[in-house]
């Protein structure tokens, strides 16, 4: 792993038509952090996250994931980056167990390799019972378990996540966020894009605000909140929300 930043934004503009989702957007993300990634709907956070996971190019500017360039070399920075997205696309006629093992082999992983990682963390996420179930049969937030499964059966030095909690209960929840303090307290790095500022402000060391496209604020959650004179990380996305963008 090359030395530097787990990510680095640098003055990255996203244009669509005449909409500018990201404008002129600079950060850095450090080695072992869990950065929170924060803002309303239509901010351009997921235009961020496309863009780290190499689903968009940006317009201009480019992004670093451990080092190294999106632009340059698109599939090393996928083989270091885990993608748990709101809603990912499965194979609904694969099980959860053929679904990875698919996934794994196209991580080039070895075939020991991979069961042992399907088996611990279908495991960890209690899916043994579903493990050979057609995904079309599954419940939404057992299929969003499997989206987790399959950004971290290859062992990514980056997590990225986006509302990644969403569709699950609340055992698979306590779950998905004792692997997000497993991975930080291995020294890897979870980039975390969620409206859920309660789970922010306990996991996250700093958060960043992207308003319009464009960064308004960036610190620890306390820092962030006392910033704004606000009360709560909640009460400071509000008031950084309603203020026009820099």
């Amino acid at each position: 792993m090359n030395d530097g930043p787990a990510i680095e934004l640098r003055a990255v503009t996203k244009t669509y038509a005449e909409k500018r989702a990201l404008d002129d957007v600079s950060l850095v993300v450090h080695r072992g952090e869990v950065f929170g990634y924060l803002g309303p709907n239509g901010a351009g956070k997921t235009t961020t996250i496309k863009i780290l996971t190499g689903l968009l190019k940006p317009t201009s500017g480019d992004a670093c994931v451990t080092g190294l360039s999106i632009l340059e070399a698109p599939l090393e920075v996928k083989a270091r980056v885990g993608y748990v997205p709101e809603s990912g696309a499965l194979y609904e006629k694969l099980s959860p167990a053929e679904y990875l093992r698919l996934v794994g082999q196209l991580y080039k992983l070895g075939a020991e390799a991979i069961a042992s990682g399907v088996d611990r963390w279908l495991g960890h996420f209690r899916l043994a019972v579903e493990r050979d179930r057609p995904m079309h049969t599954l419940s939404k937030g057992t299929r969003q378990k499997v989206c987790w499964i399959a950004a971290l059966l290859h062992e990514p030095d980056v997590l990225i996540l986006d509302e990644p909690l969403n569709a699950l209960d609340v055992e698979a929840v306590a779950l998905a966020k004792d692997v997000m303090s497993e991975i930080a307290s291995s020294g890897r790095t979870i980039f975390y894009s969620s409206h859920l500022m309660d789970v922010v402000a306990r996991v996250c060391s700093r958060v960043a605000v992207l308003v319009a496209g464009r960064l308004v604020a960036c610190g620890s959650p306390d820092e962030v909140t006392a910033a704004t004179g606000a009360d709560s990380l909640e009460q400071a996305l509000l008031r950084l929300c309603r203020e026009p963008a820099p």
